[in-house]
């Protein structure tokens, strides 16, 4: 009879996993400021937590086992499936992988991804040109690579929430947010009223949809 292999000790997946994604954003956020590499440092760092608890060692598991294992019997918790804590605890009863939060966890992360890299290319032309990034989705929003990057992050907590990233999403939203509002006033500063015609009719987070938009010459 063989042993079962451990769900958890899988440094080497931890170690991989952290290093695609964080290199993967990094080939399009390139930080270049002090506040641009402690809000990469930051989301790197929720990148590492959250795959130290789905391949390392699951301290959310293990902190609330007494609770999880007495509401839900029925459940392994030590089990690598068990990680998925939205889906077991509303008694997703086949593979997680194909539950209903993880679906739509590949979503925000998909499309979060997606919104970086497509908000990179067209603020690379406009920095390359010295001017301002209105196209592309600075037409719809005036920091949708820091949307996509809070969308990421939103994603993965659906997917495998843990106690250390719930705890971090609210600090790197703020982060996201204050470096935003640094980046808004350099923008003033060097683009003058075209910029603040620009921000009055273009909001900073929420996408705008109801109206086409307008140019900012």
């Amino acid at each position: 009879m063989t042993e079962p292999v451990s769900a958890y000790g899988l440094w080497f997946l931890v170690v991989v996993n952290s290093v695609i994604f964080i290199l993967f954003a990094f080939s399009f956020f390139k930080p270049k400021t002090k506040r641009d590499w402690r809000s990469f440092g930051a989301f790197s760092a929720f990148l590492v937590a959250l795959f130290t608890e789905m391949y390392g060692f699951p301290l959310t598991i293990y902190f609330f086992s007494g609770w999880l294992q007495s509401r839900f019997p029925g459940v392994d918790w030590f089990a690598h499936d068990a990680g998925h804590l939205l889906e077991m605890v509303f008694g997703w009863k086949t593979n997680p992988h194909f539950g209903p939060f993880h679906l739509l966890s590949f979503v925000f992360i998909g499309g979060g991804f997606w919104l970086i890299a497509t908000a990179w290319s067209v603020l690379h032309t406009a920095q390359r040109n010295h001017e301002l990034a209105t196209s592309g989705p600075y037409a719809r929003m005036r920091h949708p690579q820091y949307l996509g990057f809070i969308l990421v992050m939103f994603g993965f907590l659906l997917q495998w929430p843990t106690i250390l990233t719930l705890a971090m999403f609210p600090i790197l939203v703020w982060m996201y947010w204050r470096l935003a509002r640094n980046e808004e006033r350099d923008a003033l500063a060097e683009f003058g009223s075209r910029y603040s015609r620009y921000a009055n009719d273009v909001p900073g987070f929420m996408p705008r949809f109801s109206r086409a938009s307008r140019s900012h010459e």
